[in-house]
């Protein structure tokens, strides 16, 4: 183990998130860490099986005499949100995470850090490795593509699980409990884009980053700026100014995840360039003063450019792009009306990308209520319907429903409240976990989702608190051993 691992307690769990760390999964591109799993399964004798989108599932038998306990089943899921500061050099498809230790944080340099869901990962294969502990018969279940689509989750098949008690490993808050969470779907839009037959003018990139970004659904009532709202919003005031040809936009790369960065680039009358310059600058001054309590790190350039691929926009079709993306809703819709600071419904403008003949701009959108993700993205289809543009709004995935008479959750709180002479949170989150497709695909089955202290996940501030990874083990191997 490197020097940042060697002394951390659970010596396992660290063990196995440092060779983590050393392979690509990025979403869709899980298969090496899969493999990764199964020699680590096949190391121990393990059984294991793996279906045909990638879900792998390991068994363990029950330690001696506890061979009557319900099984348990402990999920988590094996891609990342791979995230990096447009200033570092990382190749994600093939490059190890880069980490660092400060105080008692770990993170990474300048990209996501995977603990989310990396940490669960390690447990389950300290588990699977660990012969020492009580436990009753006990399943694995390594998920696929989590972060982009809930894939893995949504393609299981009905045999492949036989436990009825679940622990997901993907929570990010030690001390709290997740018994709920929100149900969530894309739309995806296709804006018709014409433009002029001649390029007039100087090509310049107007950009706007260093904003914090995040998850798209823990983050979303945190205040942060969208960089694409934002870079909109600045191009539709200077528009009303000056006069200017934009080419292209393009900004967000991850539909989970808060933009952070956003670029436009235009065509400029060499006559215009001090007008817009002062334009620019009075808009982010303005945007800086309003989000300067979250967004200390934000920063824009407007520099001339490399030429252009793409002939400009005709003013109206320019007009139309601008209105729509400042139309276009996001952030915070709804509060919970009965749990106090918990999101109900909203939605993510995620990504725009400038095609030759169309704009493409993905929105995702989430709801802990049924009605009030549809009444959303009604919204978003009849701002379509004025814009004229093609809309694709495939179905998404189911929220959680909380149960607090969970027997399971009865028995965690007592664990938690003796053990560490505190109570436990019982919360619902605003965000996606497969919990509510395996719940539906697995009917009366008993879940519960923990996890340590993660901050930030999505974003290249992402960090794993240390001392809550071995608090976090330490909880659920005396949960193991009393559900045994």
């Amino acid at each position: 183990m490197s020097l940042i691992y060697e002394e951390l307690i659970p010596g396992l769990i660290w063990k196995h998130f440092e060779q983590i760390l050393k392979i690509p999964h990025c979403s869709g591109s899980e298969t090496a860490l899969g493999d990764y799993i199964i020699s680590q399964a096949k190391k121990s004798n393990l059984e294991w099986k793996r279906d045909d989108v990638g879900n792998v599932v390991v068994s363990k038998k029950a330690s001696s005499g506890k061979e009557n306990a319900p099984g348990v089943i402990l999920q988590g899921h094996i891609d990342m949100v791979c995230e990096k500061n447009s200033d570092v050099e990382h190749d994600f498809s093939k490059d190890p995470i880069q980490t660092e230790k400060k105080g008692d944080w770990i993170s990474a340099k300048g990209t996501t850090l995977g603990s989310d869901n990396g940490i669960g990962l390690a447990a389950a294969l300290a588990l699977m490795e660990d012969d020492s502990l009580v436990h009753g018969p006990l399943e694995f279940l390594f998920t696929v593509d989590e972060e982009t689509g809930l894939t893995g989750a949504t393609k299981i098949s009905q045999d492949f699980l036989k436990g009825k008690i679940l622990l997901n490993l993907d929570s990010e808050d030690e001390g709290s409990f997740t018994i709920g969470c929100a149900g969530g779907a894309d739309s995806e839009i296709h804006l018709p884009l014409k433009r002029k037959d001649e390029t007039v003018g100087e090509p310049f990139r107007l950009k706007l980053f260093g904003l914090r970004g995040g998850h798209s659904g823990i983050d979303i009532d945190q205040g942060r700026g969208n960089a694409i709202k934002l870079l909109a919003r600045m191009l539709w005031q200077a528009d009303k100014k000056s006069s200017f040809a934009m080419a292209s936009i393009k900004g967000g790369n991850k539909r989970n995840a808060i933009p952070r960065e956003a670029w436009a680039d235009i065509y400029i009358d060499p006559a215009q360039i001090e007008s817009l310059q002062s334009s620019f600058k009075q808009s982010f001054n303005n945007i800086y003063n309003e989000f300067k309590a979250v967004e200390k790190e934000a920063k824009f350039t407007f520099e001339k450019s490399a030429e252009n691929t793409e002939a400009p926009l005709t003013e109206d079709s320019q007009k139309m792009f601008l209105n729509f993306l400042l139309i276009l809703p996001h952030g915070v819709i709804s509060m919970h009306p009965e749990m106090e600071g918990l999101v109900e419904t909203s939605t993510n403008m995620a990504i725009v990308h400038t095609h030759s003949d169309h704009a493409q701009i993905i929105s995702s959108s989430r709801s802990s209520v049924e009605s009030g993700l549809e009444a959303t993205r009604n919204t978003i289809a009849a701002l379509c319907e004025i814009a004229g543009a093609d809309l694709a709004q495939p179905e998404g995935y189911p929220g959680w429903t909380p149960n607090l008479q969970s027997e399971i959750l009865q028995i965690c709180k007592d664990i938690y409240s003796k053990r560490y002479q505190k109570e436990a949170k019982v919360e619902a989150i605003h965000a996606g976990l497969e919990c509510g497709i395996i719940g539906e695909k697995f009917p009366g089955m008993d879940m519960i989702s923990f996890g340590p202290t993660i901050e930030h996940p999505h974003s290249p501030e992402e960090r794993v608190h240390v001392g809550s990874v071995e608090k976090f083990w330490d909880f659920l191997t005396v949960v193991l051993a009393e559900f045994a």
